[in-house]
């Protein structure tokens, strides 16, 4: 029986890619690179840090550290993100986290997202009094697929890892919880372009296909 959700948040509970990718592509512009479009779709799932570790070893021609790096995209995101007025919670997923919540179902987020967005989206749309933790990809040396922000994350389940479920949107998040061995509902967002969830142990279009008591049922 399944007593944890775990979470990803980009394409899953929000759709903050466009606010990304406008400030990803504003500093490749500064920084004088072309990167194609196969290859950023290749980051998705990725942490900020690891995205510009890989393009600084595609690209020799960046001079900056990826300190600097991080810090001036988060300074064009936050700005962008702040600014925007049309970003909305994806479509019926509010619900599902109310009814997970109200069935007495821990939640917890796991996000290649830095803590500082994590929270800026959590307070915009009130989330933080129903997850019970929250998980950055900062915290992590490799970014999925790499598994270890999955199996940190139900580290911290009350329950253990096999009553867990992840829901993701991307092929790096879906082969993360796999490689953590933990079922993965691959939700099929027509916000994440290009993304292979074949792996996942089901496939949604859509979160009413999904309630508590469904939920509470996969794996069995």
């Amino acid at each position: 029986m399944i007593k944890t959700v775990i979470f990803d948040m980009d394409g899953v509970i929000v759709d903050t890619e466009p606010v990304h990718r406008y400030a990803y592509y504003l500093q490749f512009s500064e920084l004088n690179i072309e990167v194609p479009e196969e290859m950023y779709t290749s980051f998705t799932g990725f942490s900020t840090r690891n995205t510009f570790q890989t393009l600084k070893g595609f690209f020799p021609t960046i001079e900056q550290e990826v300190e600097d790096l991080i810090q001036r995209k988060r300074n064009i995101f936050n700005e962008a993100f702040d600014t925007k007025e049309d970003l909305f919670l994806l479509e019926g997923v509010e619900d599902l986290i109310k009814d997970l919540y109200a069935a007495g179902i821990q939640l917890i987020l796991a996000s290649s997202a830095s803590k500082v967005t994590i929270d800026r989206v959590f307070k915009r749309f009130k989330l933080h009094q129903y997850f019970t933790d929250i998980v950055s990809g900062e915290d992590f040396p490799q970014s999925k697929p790499n598994p270890a922000i999955f199996l940190h994350a139900a580290s911290l389940s009350k329950a253990p890892k096999e009553n867990c479920i992840v829901i993701e949107d991307s092929t790096n998040g879906v082969k993360a919880a796999k490689a953590a061995g933990i079922f993965c509902v691959g939700y099929n967002s027509h916000h994440s372009k290009m993304q292979d969830l074949a792996d996942a142990d089901l496939i949604i279009n859509h979160f009413n296909e999904l309630n508590a008591q469904k939920i509470s049922q996969l794996g069995a």
